[in-house]
């Protein structure tokens, strides 16, 4: 269990979101700081109140009221650390994965075709293909693949070199 744990922890991905969250918490509180010294004062100037979260209140029949002006501060705050976001981190990034893929874009020769990367079945069959094509074996018809390489006769003697079954 404590094993299980350990190799939790030291994943990287859970390494790289606690970073997130330490590094998230300090923005919001950047980005909350000119929420309230900044955008609350203005808009609290506009609306004659003390700040954005204390206007546009509207007293209700037997006490409370609602609070549209906190509502509207947490959407002011929401958009800002969006914009931030996306202007600060988004937007190069994207911006740097384009420049790399024009760069691997001009550095390919023209005129050739990107092949698609063999897959573990691919290489076995061309091995099989090559051993039997080695032995000299034909498959029975009707078999292919591994069937065929089973079923393959096989000439020689246990001296003729490696035998290999797949």
């Amino acid at each position: 269990m404590i094993q299980g744990f350990k190799a939790f922890i030291m994943r990287g991905n859970v390494i790289d979101l606690a970073v997130a969250v330490v590094i998230g918490a300090a923005f919001t509180a950047v980005v909350t700081a000119i929420v309230e010294g900044i955008f609350n004062p203005l808009i609290g100037a506009i609306f004659n109140a003390d700040s954005l979260k204390t206007s546009f209140l509207i007293g209700l029949p037997g006490g409370g009221s609602l609070a549209f002006g906190l509502v509207l501060a947490a959407i002011i705050n929401f958009l800002l650390i969006a914009a931030v976001v996306y202007f600060v981190f988004v937007m190069p990034i994207n911006r740097m994965k384009e420049a790399q893929e024009r760069r691997l874009a001009a550095q390919a020769p023209a005129g050739v075709e990107e092949t698609a990367p063999l897959t573990d079945i691919d290489l076995l069959s061309e091995i099989r293909d090559l051993l039997a094509a080695a032995q000299g074996s034909t498959a029975p018809a009707g078999l292919s693949g591994t069937a065929a390489a089973v079923a393959a006769p096989r000439t020689g003697d246990a001296t003729d070199g490696p035998k290999h079954t797949l």
